[in-house]
């Protein structure tokens, strides 16, 4: 009789244990660990669990990525024109302006005694030396027999030589007069980022457009987004993307170069995108060189989704993470025909796609958390007996 009552009063903490082991694991549910996305979608405000102000939560928005919400992204696509200040950097080249440091030659033809002006080149000359002729000077300016002082800084060899023909009238009848630029030692441009050869580059006479100038830096690296190209000129920044000034009909070899300008080409790894959840290889996903990343590119590059944890329908991207208005998109990508909208839905620099995990796995990663602390529980009062 004492033993059945035993075995009773066991079977009693058993059931209550198993009882409670049951509760706990469904309350353990809602703590399991991880990330999971939880809706409404709020960001801490003010307060915290550690700060002593009121706690205030910031609902962020979500939208569900739909037809309809792709047709009005391909219609706002569609209609973006090319900005006028962008517009404003096509032209026809212009003619060389000398500067400080560059060397003109000048002749005056039948009269060799003006020769002697240029000057001989010196015996062990160095590649950075000047050319014999005449050296503009810190101030822009020459000096020329008979012609005295010119200010020839930011002219053409053409002006140039028109006023030294006026000078020279003066003194000769009817001179003929030649002016060339001997060499090219003021005017550069500079090349920055994922090209091959970065570094300063020379102007000369022959213009330079923006793709000469790209080839001239030995091209495009194998990192560099074609989307994400800057022109800094007198300290205004000049964003441009190459394909799309194409695909608009603008060619990018009608851009041309001016002394000074900055050509930068970003790296593709700035524009990365961050791929994280129950995928099979969470990643940095890089765009493509035309600066492109579609929502499925994304899913694909990671290795897809996970097929033993990840649901599908908790499928979320969430954009514009470093401002003050981050957004956040759905997709429910339990039917591989939600691919279609994937496919057609572009993604940014610096977003974030989260693949959540199913409830199933949620309880599983619970159980396994609480079944050594079952086991533990049951071993004892059995040992108890």
């Amino acid at each position: 009789m004492n033993s059945l009552g035993s075995f009773g009063s066991f079977g009693i903490r058993t059931a209550s244990l198993l009882i409670f082991a049951a509760a706990a694991l469904l309350s353990g549910c809602g703590i399991v660990p991880g990330q999971r996305m939880i809706t409404p979608a709020t960001l801490q405000d003010t307060g915290g669990d550690f700060s002593s102000e009121p706690s205030q939560q910031k609902q962020i928005p979500i939208t569900d990525i739909n037809l309809s919400l792709v047709r009005k992204i391909n219609a706002a696509q569609a209609g973006a024109t090319v900005p006028r200040e962008t517009l404003a950097l096509f032209g026809k080249p212009t003619p060389y302006l000398v500067g400080p440091g560059d060397v003109l030659q000048i002749v005056v033809w039948d009269h060799p005694e003006l020769a002697a002006a240029l000057g001989q080149p010196p015996a062990n000359s160095r590649p950075s030396d000047a050319m014999p002729g005449f050296l503009i000077d810190d101030k822009g300016e020459i000096q020329f027999p008979y012609a005295g002082t010119l200010h020839v800084a930011g002219k053409d060899v053409s002006t140039i030589q028109k006023e030294l023909l006026r000078r020279l009238s003066a003194v000769y009848q009817k001179p003929e007069v030649t002016v060339r630029v001997a060499s090219f030692r003021n005017a550069q441009f500079y090349l920055d980022g994922e090209v091959r050869t970065p570094g300063a580059q020379s102007l000369n006479d022959i213009p330079v457009s923006l793709m000469m100038a790209i080839n001239q830096g030995g091209g495009f690296s194998a990192n560099a987004d074609r989307s994400r190209v800057q022109l800094i000129r007198n300290g205004v920044i000049y964003p441009l993307n190459l394909d799309d000034l194409i695909k608009h009909g603008h060619n990018p070899s009608d851009i041309y170069l001016k002394p000074g300008d900055l050509v930068r080409i970003a790296a593709r790894e700035d524009s990365g995108v961050y791929v994280m959840g129950e995928v099979n290889k969470p990643a940095t996903i890089l765009p493509m060189r035309n600066g492109q990343l579609t929502l499925s590119q994304a899913i694909s590059d990671s290795g897809s989704f996970d097929s033993n944890t990840a649901a599908a329908r908790q499928l979320f991207v969430i954009r514009n993470s470093t401002s003050e208005s981050p957004e956040i998109y759905h997709l429910d990508a339990t039917s591989p025909v939600s691919m279609v909208l994937a496919n057609q839905f572009e993604l940014q620099p610096k977003d974030i796609v989260y693949v959540g995990q199913g409830g199933l796995v949620r309880f599983n990663r619970v159980l396994n958390l609480l079944l050594p602390a079952i086991n533990a529980a049951v071993t004892g009062v059995v040992v108890s007996k």
